[in-house]
């Protein structure tokens, strides 16, 4: 899978459907996907739990690439996905737009994509703790 060109700011005035696909069966990615649901303008994004979905989630993406890594769909249908994939959705939601704005520069992907990549070789381990112990 390769990286996604860089898009620009998304215009805050109209509506801006992006769709997030994540994985429910992580406690962790739950954890941190309902702490954005709760979020003022997590209503502009849908959210799809891709952990109990068919293998193929849409026409361009595996049930086993969503669950490999974060990915959103812009409204212009663009499959996105790693670091770029969360400063798309960031900018959606007011309270993190800043931070959204900032992790969607070049510069900051650099430093963010291959740090969210050394983060996935370890998430494994808190998915299986979600399979023993329950939240």
């Amino acid at each position: 899978m390769r990286n996604t060109t860089l898009s620009a700011p998304l215009d805050y005035d109209t509506r801006c459907d992006l769709t997030v696909y994540y994985d429910g069966g992580c406690p962790l990615c739950r954890r941190e996907i309902a702490t954005y649901q709760s979020l003022s303008g997590a209503e502009r994004l849908n959210w799809e739990d891709v952990a109990q979905a068919d293998e193929r989630v849409a026409p361009d993406l595996m049930r086993s690439d969503a669950l490999a890594r974060m990915h959103v769909r812009t409204a212009d249908g663009k499959l996105v996905h790693g670091a770029h994939a969360f400063a798309l959705m960031w900018q959606v939601l007011p309270k993190t737009r800043w931070l959204g704005r900032l992790a969607a520069t070049r510069p900051a992907l650099w430093v963010l994509e291959p740090a969210y990549r050394a983060f996935l070789k370890l998430r494994p381990l808190w998915r299986k703790q979600g399979s023993v112990v329950s939240d």
